[in-house]
């Protein structure tokens, strides 16, 4: 199945972001996945104030992953990027509906700043 990661991670450390991104696809790998592309969206306000690990978040780090993997797979590493303490919140899409057709039409990951 064809994922999608939304995570946000406490601003102020790229170097953090990486190193979660680089997990996260570390495990989807090891599980006989596909990392399809990485993209980071950069550091925005939340919503909302969040409070995680004792800590209150007003803005975020975004970054964004697409994969291919199997439930299990994706089980893995939605439990392990979710016990990091530098993550804030994630988010994960199932895309499509497992059938050639449908997953061609999503390309690469972008981001459009501008308002139609």
């Amino acid at each position: 199945m064809l994922y999608e990661l939304i995570g946000i991670v406490r601003p102020g450390h790229l170097a953090e972001v990486k190193e979660i991104a680089l997990t996260a696809g570390q495990i989807i790998l090891r599980n006989g996945g596909v990392v399809r592309g990485i993209a980071n969206w950069g550091v925005f306000m939340l919503p909302r104030p969040i409070t995680r690990a004792q800590m209150k978040h007003k803005s975020g780090h975004y970054f964004v992953m697409r994969y291919d993997a199997s439930g299990a797979a994706h089980q893995d590493m939605r439990t392990t990027i979710n016990l990091d303490p530098r993550v804030i919140r994630t988010a994960h899409v199932k895309l499509g509906d497992g059938k050639l057709e449908s997953l061609a039409k999503f390309g690469n990951i972008s981001w459009d700043m501008r308002a139609d």
